[in-house]
């Protein structure tokens, strides 16, 4: 598995993340609901810590996402646009993350999803918002970001997807 890119001068986060044959749909491109499971491993190799893992994850993995955590996300809504088809690729598309509001207990996770980078003119397929809530698993009632996951997530606060008028 190929890693997130930090560091690069940018408040976005870049996730390599591969398609699989079966993300296709009968048109040949990735379906709809399989956008949102990509949106979602890169979502989840960004921000939650593998402890069991045994590796160093990425500097924004602060979540304890482990059996027995502390606490739990929850997805208040989601919103995607859908600008282009995505062909099946070899290549890992390049999926970038970046936060587009810090509340007390929530954040908006804001996505593209585009062609494999590196390319000569890098493709825009999709654009993507999602409110994650953190909930205390205890109580089951929203907690507050704590320091740490503010300290983390706060290099990659940029402007909020802007979506297309309709």
């Amino acid at each position: 598995m190929t890693p997130a890119r930090y560091g690069d001068g940018m408040s976005r986060i870049h996730v390599p993340v591969s398609l699989r044959w079966s993300d296709l749909d009968a048109y040949g491109h990735v379906n709809n609901a399989e956008m949102l499971r990509l949106l979602e491993e890169a979502r989840i190799r960004v921000f939650w810590a593998d402890a069991g893992a045994g590796e160093a994850g990425a500097p924004t993995a602060v979540i304890d996402g482990g059996p027995g955590a502390d606490t739990v996300t929850l997805i208040a809504s989601q919103q995607i646009e859908y600008l282009l088809p995505v062909p099946y690729v070899r290549q890992p598309l390049d999926v970038q993350l970046w936060i587009g509001r810090m509340g007390g207990a929530s954040l908006e996770i804001c996505y593209e999803v585009c062609s494999p980078a590196g390319e000569k003119e890098q493709l825009v397929y999709t654009r993507a918002a999602t409110t994650l809530v953190l909930v205390d698993a205890q109580t089951q009632r929203p907690r507050r970001l704590s320091d740490d996951e503010r300290a983390a997530w706060a290099p990659h606060v940029e402007e909020p997807v802007t979506f297309r008028q309709r």
